[in-house]
């Protein structure tokens, strides 16, 4: 999974850096691709790790040495909880891995304290776990279950195109952010897509 998150960013690094200078400092594609690079080459130095709950607090804790700014602690946070839920084990069953991705989700939200509608990546990390929750209560695979995340997630990114920024340095920019999707989102929504191809 991480490998298949690093493939993905590293393709559209670019892409990221590009609409952050939109709104940003231009970078974005730049710190994420260089956090998930240090996320897999830390990972693969430990490959014998099998608790999964040990490899999202190695991953927590890679990406968090290579990240600053808010983008690393959200992160972390993210992995971290996923970590606490799944620790002590090797195998994880739809129902783990649809809490995992609720877990990430809320655990984003609770580190930037920000809600959806402010033009951050929670605009894509709410939709796509709600998405999750629902098609789990239906009783659908956990492919089923990260693929509706996954479209969930890009809707939820593209409408942050018509948001005004509330959070972070955007939101000194006002009505000039309109027409342009928050990186973050677009970010977490590429994350979200790789997270549903590699495991669905």
């Amino acid at each position: 999974m991480f490998s298949a998150i690093t493939a993905k960013i590293r393709m559209n690094s670019s892409l990221l850096s590009e609409l952050d200078g939109v709104i940003g400092d231009a970078d974005h594609g730049i710190t994420m691709e260089l956090g998930f690079t240090t996320v897999e080459a830390a990972l693969a130095s430990n490959e014998g790790e099998t608790d999964l709950g040990a490899i999202f607090n190695n991953a927590a804790k890679s990406f968090l040495n290579a990240v600053g700014a808010s983008t690393g602690p959200l992160y972390a946070t993210a992995f971290m909880r996923a970590g606490a839920l799944l620790k002590g084990k090797t195998t994880a069953d739809d129902d783990d891995g649809v809490q995992m991705l609720l877990a990430m989700a809320k655990g984003i939200e609770e580190r930037g304290k920000a809600v959806p509608g402010e033009k951050t990546m929670v605009d894509a990390w709410r939709p796509a776990a709600d998405a999750a929750q629902s098609e789990r209560a239906k009783l659908s695979s956990l492919g089923t279950c990260l693929l509706a995340a996954a479209d969930a997630a890009r809707a939820g990114a593209e409408n942050t195109k018509s948001m005004l920024p509330l959070k972070g340095r955007s939101s000194r920019l006002g009505e000039r952010a309109l027409g342009h999707a928050d990186p973050g989102a677009v970010s977490a929504a590429l994350i979200i897509a790789a997270m549903a191809e590699s495991l669905a």
